[in-house]
C-alpha cells in the first residue's frame, strides 16, 4: 500500500511539472520505476498506459483554458503515434546506450538556446502567429514518438524545445498542444507494447496509482501555465531541459563523471538557472510597468 501511495504522489508531481512545462512526466515516472528494479519495457508500458488517462485529462484541461492549437496537435500527433508504435515494437531489440547521449547533446543545445533566448529577449515576436509547416511537424513527431516509446519519455523533451525555438507559438500553447497530442502517442505506444509483450511484467496497481495522481494534477497544471508569464515560463522550460540532459550526459559512459565532479557541475547549472529565472522575472516586471508610471518613478527617485 505504501508503494502505491508513493507512486500516486510521484504521478501527481510529475504531471504537475509536465502539464505546466510540457515535459517530464514520462522521464520522472520511468526513472522511478527503473530504480525499483522494473525492466525498461515494463516500465515504459506502465507509464504509457497511465499516460492515456493523464494526457486525456491534461488535454481537456488545456483546451478549456485556451492553450491548444488543434492544427499543430493533428500535424505532430499522428506521426508521433506512428513513431511511438514502431518504437514500442522494436524496444526489446534496440540498444539505446549510444543513442541516449547523442540525443542529450542535441537537447542540451536546444535547452541552452531556449534558456538564453527567453531570458534575454523574452517571447520572440517576429514569427509569432506564423503557421508551423507539416514538413517540420511530421518528422519531429515521428522522431519524438519513437524516442518516447523506446526511452520511456521523450515526447515533451524533444517536441517542446523544438516548437519553442521556432518562436511561432506562445509557450503556453506549445505546452498545451504537446500535452494534448501526447494522448495519441500514449495510446499507440501502449498498443505496440501490448501486441509485442502482452501483459508480461505489467503491474496494474502501479498503472492505477500513476493514473490517479496524474489526473488530479492535470487541471491544476493547465490553469497554472495560463497564469505564468511567457518570458518566465520560457526560461523555466529551458532550465529544465538543460538540467535534465546535463544529468544524462554526466551519468553516461561518455563522461563517466565522479560524484564530486557531478556535484560541482550540478551546482553551477542550478546557479545559472536561478540567475536566469531571476533576470526573467525582473525583466517581466519592468515590461509590465506603464510608461507613465515609469516616468513618475524616475521623477520621485530624482
Amino acid at each position: 500500500m505504501r508503494t502505491l501511495v508513493l507512486l500516486a504522489l510521484a504521478g501527481l508531481g510529475a504531471q504537475l511539472v509536465d502539464g505546466s512545462l510540457g515535459m517530464a512526466y514520462g522521464v520522472t515516472s520511468t526513472t522511478m520505476l527503473l530504480s525499483m528494479g522494473t525492466n525498461p519495457a515494463a516500465a515504459s508500458v506502465t507509464v504509457h498506459l497511465a499516460e492515456i488517462g493523464t494526457t486525456l485529462m491534461s488535454g481537456a484541461s488545456h483546451w478549456r483554458f485556451g492553450n491548444v492549437d488543434w492544427k499543430v496537435v493533428a500535424k505532430i500527433g499522428v506521426p508521433g503515434a506512428v513513431g511511438a508504435f514502431l518504437g514500442a515494437t522494436v524496444l526489446s531489440g534496440l540498444s539505446t546506450g549510444t543513442a541516449e547521449p547523442v540525443m542529450s547533446l542535441i537537447l542540451l543545445g536546444l535547452g541552452l538556446y531556449v534558456l538564453s533566448r527567453f531570458t534575454f529577449r523574452g517571447l520572440p515576436k517576429g514569427n509569432l502567429g506564423k503557421p508551423l509547416r507539416k514538413r517540420f511537424l511530421s518528422p519531429l513527431g515521428l522522431v519524438a514518438g519513437f524516442l518516447d516509446a523506446t526511452g520511456g519519455g521523450g515526447w515533451g523533451p524533444v517536441g517542446t524545445p523544438a516548437l519553442l525555438a521556432g518562436g511561432r507559438m506562445e509557450p503556453r500553447k506549445v505546452i498545451g498542444s504537446i500535452d494534448t497530442s501526447e494522448f495519441l502517442v500514449a495510446v499507440a505506444a501502449s498498443l505496440g507494447f501490448l501486441f509485442s509483450l502482452g501483459s508480461q511484467g505489467l503491474n496494474r496497481g502501479w498503472v492505477a496509482a500513476f493514473l490517479l495522481g496524474g489526473m488530479v494534477a492535470a487541471p491544476v497544471a493547465a490553469w497554472l501555465v495560463r497564469l505564468l508569464p511567457a518570458r518566465v515560463l520560457g526560461s523555466a522550460v529551458g532550465g529544465v531541459i538543460v538540467v535534465t540532459n546535463v544529468r544524462t550526459l554526466l551519468r553516461s559512459d561518455w563522461a563517466g563523471a565522479s560524484g564530486v565532479v557531478s556535484g560541482v557541475v550540478y551546482g553551477l547549472v542550478y546557479v545559472v538557472w536561478a540567475a536566469a529565472l531571476t533576470y526573467s522575472i525582473r525583466a517581466h516586471r519592468r515590461e509590465k510597468v506603464p510608461e507613465g508610471d515609469a516616468g513618475e518613478r524616475r521623477v520621485v527617485a530624482v
